[in-house]
């Protein structure tokens, strides 16, 4: 990776963290893979936010970036931000990112801050806007496991695993020229009803949503439940829609810029 010095030319875009457990203590991390995909895919600064819940306001980190990136996990939406079925014993959750993500993309979707979300992030898009999940497609008639296999090397896990047919005259028939595209499957749970101020994007061959864009937003608002962020530079699709959120962040930055 190579980030010009102070990032001139290159917009901030803001990436919430998970709190992870590592050893005995508490770390507030983002995946690698996601800051390199926000630097050489989208050409941007990549800015890390703790998850700090009410502590610190959305709008505060509104106020420091010019788009925002909402990753994967592996841990799931609390089901009670949804109105869901308490989760399986076991389920991995993450309160403290709930208590940031979900109100601050609210607030950036409102204030026409570009959002890209993936995997838990598109989920989270979902929720904000009234949707709810199924916290276990496996187990529903007539779906796909869309799950990874664990023991598999990961360019395997992260390898093209189905297609999603896209909606004609949506945001990414438009970005990627095509009626259908491969894309990889890293997810157990998935959207049940979409919500009221979403648009599905595309969806899978067992009619399960796959992408959602917020119909009336000012700004950049896509969530994609695959993982395109794996090796973007390496795939077309991948590399398109991380170009254009970019260039939806740069376009942010300027007009924040002129008005100030």
């Amino acid at each position: 990776m190579n980030v010009e010095s102070e990032g001139v030319g290159r917009p901030v875009i803001g990436i919430p963290a998970c709190v992870k457990l590592i050893g005995r203590h508490l770390f507030h991390a983002v995946g690698e893979k996601y800051i390199q995909a926000v630097v050489d895919a989208s050409q941007g600064v990549p800015l890390m936010i703790p998850a700090l819940g009410t502590a610190v306001s959305p709008e505060v980190w509104l106020r420091r970036v010019d788009g925002l990136l909402f990753t994967g996990s592996h841990s799931n939406v609390e089901p009670h931000h949804y109105d869901g079925d308490a989760s399986a014993p076991g389920t991995l959750h993450d309160s403290q990112r709930d208590a940031t993500t979900l109100p601050l993309m609210r607030q950036a979707v409102a204030d026409g801050v570009p959002v890209l979300a993936i995997c838990r992030g598109f989920q989270e898009m979902n929720v904000v806007f009234g949707g709810t999940l199924h916290q276990s497609v496996q187990t529903l008639p007539g779906h796909m496991d869309h799950r990874e296999e664990d023991d598999q090397p990961l360019d395997q896990q992260y390898g093209p695993a189905h297609a999603v047919r896209l909606e004609p005259g949506g945001v990414l028939h438009g970005l990627l020229g095509q009626a259908e595209v491969q894309v990889n499957s890293l997810h157990a749970q998935g959207i049940d009803c979409v919500g009221a101020a979403l648009e599905p994007e595309a969806r899978a061959s067992d009619g399960l949503v796959e992408a959602i864009r917020v119909r009336d937003a000012a700004g950049f608002a896509l969530g994609v439940q695959w993982h395109p962020e794996w090796r973007a530079l390496e795939n077309p699709q991948s590399r398109a829609l991380f170009a254009a959120f970019g260039a939806a962040c740069r376009h942010y930055a300027t007009a924040k810029r002129s008005s100030a």
